[in-house]
Formats: structure tokens, C-alpha cells, sequence
């Protein structure tokens, strides 16, 4: 199995070759996506196969000639042109949409606008204008701001690129909780991408940081020290350091190394 990168839309599929077919990182196949026949780019072979859905991997049908390339490159320089020309008609019909992007397919006579709205839109007068322009069949698919974000691409809060632009598509549920876990700020602002939505990094490492944490006392757990009885404030697993405070303003800052759970009696101590 290989993993291949659409070019267009930048999603990741898991693919099988035909063994007549060798294949390298890097190189170009056409590959049959969700909106038709596609170019792809080779990322490499599928190391570890646990968690690929055999019902999901979809056949290369061949490697990319030179003429596929080369029609590639002439639908992207004509693809602006019909970008501008929906707009224009867009604006005509006073629809309430973002045109995000335009796109030829390689093998069929078949144009596919991508957009993003609010709410559902009645593009059927808009359909029949593009087709009445283009002569061929046009195809318009809403989608929604990450999505918008995948295609685009662009440079991060974190100065590289999106990360679902640029390393994967897998558009994984990314909650607050997220951020709690990680003791992160729960301002908006700076856990948001460009897209509005919460950083999709935030799910990287929440596996790591709710396992981890089960070694440590809970935040909001009581623990008594030398005869004052401590809140856990904050729980700290890259510091190895547990924040400790009482209802009077007190504070302790104590290394993990110096707490014990004591089994018999069910509860965390701390012996320095």
C-alpha cells in the first residue's frame, strides 16, 4: 500500500498498485477520487496497515505520462479564468457563497467549483449560466472552512504550513477539552487556526498528556502536607512538578519525584 497526496485538494488516500506498476516517492499517478479521475503524488509505502479500512483503499490505475502532466498544467492556468468568470456570475445572482476554487479533472469534460456558505445555497441559475459558458459539465460542492483551509494551504501560527494542507487531511474532532488536558490558554484567540476553528495540533499530543496524567494525582484533589491540607492546582508533566495551594493563599511548588500513592488508604502523599 502507498500513501498519495491529490494534488488539488490535498487529500491523503491509502492506495494499491498493481504489481506491474513500480513505484517510488514522489512520482505521479492518476487515481480515482470521490469527484473522478485525479493526478496524485507518491508519498511513500504504508508502514504500519492496523488501522487502514480495507473498504476504503482504492486502486492507482496508472503512473502519469508526460501528456498528463502537461494537461495538468494547462487546466491550472485555465482554472483562474473560470474562477474569475464565477464570481462574476455569482455577484450577478447575488448569492451569499465564497468561491474557494476551481478545478478540472483530467480524464472527463467536467469543471468542479468548491465553495463555503453559511447556509444552504440554490445555485441551479448559477449551473446553467457556467454550463451555457464552458460547454461541459460543471459541478459545484460545498464545503466547509477546514476544507477551505486543506485546498488553500498556507502558513501557520507556528510559521510552517497548515498542517491539513501540508501533512495530512484527517480532519480529526478537536474539542476544548483538548486544550484543558494540555494546560493550555482557553483564549480563543490563540488556540484558533487561520480557519477559525480550533488548531488541529491540539489533538496531537492529548493521547500522551491523558495517559500521562493518569500516573499523577487529579487536579482538584485534596492531599495533606505537613498538617495543611493542599488542592492540586495545576498538574505540570513536562516540568515533573504538581501546584499546590490552600484555601488561604498558600502555595507549594513540589517535583513529582516526592509524592507516593499509598494503596491501603487510597490516596496520594508526599514525602520530602
Amino acid at each position: 500500500y502507498y500513501g498519495i497526496k491529490i494534488v488539488h485538494s490535498s487529500e491523503t488516500e491509502v492506495c494499491a498498485c498493481p504489481d506491474n506498476i513500480p513505484l517510488k516517492t514522489g512520482d505521479m499517478v492518476i487515481v480515482p477520487s470521490r469527484y473522478g479521475k485525479d493526478l496524485g503524488r507518491v508519498l511513500g509505502p504504508v508502514q504500519c496497515c492496523l488501522e487502514i479500512n480495507e473498504n476504503e483503499i482504492i486502486q492507482v490505475i496508472r503512473k502519469a505520462t508526460d501528456n498528463d502532466i502537461a494537461v495538468y498544467q494547462g487546466n491550472t492556468e485555465k482554472e483562474q479564468d473560470a474562477m474569475d468568470i464565477c464570481k462574476e456570475k455569482i455577484l450577478l445572482h447575488k448569492l451569499d457563497m465564497k468561491l474557494v476554487s476551481a478545478h478540472y479533472l483530467l480524464d472527463e469534460p467536467k469543471i468542479l467549483f468548491f465553495f463555503t456558505a453559511d447556509a444552504r445555497v440554490d445555485f441551479r441559475e448559477l449551473v446553467k449560466d457556467l454550463v451555457s459558458i464552458f460547454k461541459m459539465r460543471i459541478e459545484l460542492r460545498q464545503i466547509g472552512v477546514r476544507d477551505e483551509s486543506r485546498v488553500l494551504g498556507g502558513v501557520a501560527v507556528c510559521s510552517r504550513t497548515y498542517c491539513c494542507h501540508g501533512l495530512t487531511d484527517k480532519l480529526r474532532p478537536v474539542s476544548i477539552k483538548m486544550a484543558k488536558e494540555q494546560n493550555l490558554s482557553l483564549n480563543s484567540m490563540k488556540i484558533s487556526g487561520p480557519c477559525g476553528r480550533l488548531l488541529c495540533c491540539l489533538s496531537y499530543e492529548y493521547d500522551f498528556y491523558h495517559e500521562e496524567k493518569k500516573k499523577y494525582p487529579q487536579e482538584g484533589s485534596r492531599i495533606v502536607f505537613e498538617d495543611t491540607a493542599y488542592k492540586v492546582a495545576e498538574v505540570n508533566i513536562l516540568s515533573k512538578r504538581i501546584h499546590l495551594t490552600t484555601n488561604d493563599g498558600r502555595a507549594q511548588d513540589i517535583p513529582f519525584s516526592c509524592f507516593h500513592y499509598n494503596d491501603a488508604e487510597g490516596s496520594w502523599k508526599i514525602r520530602i
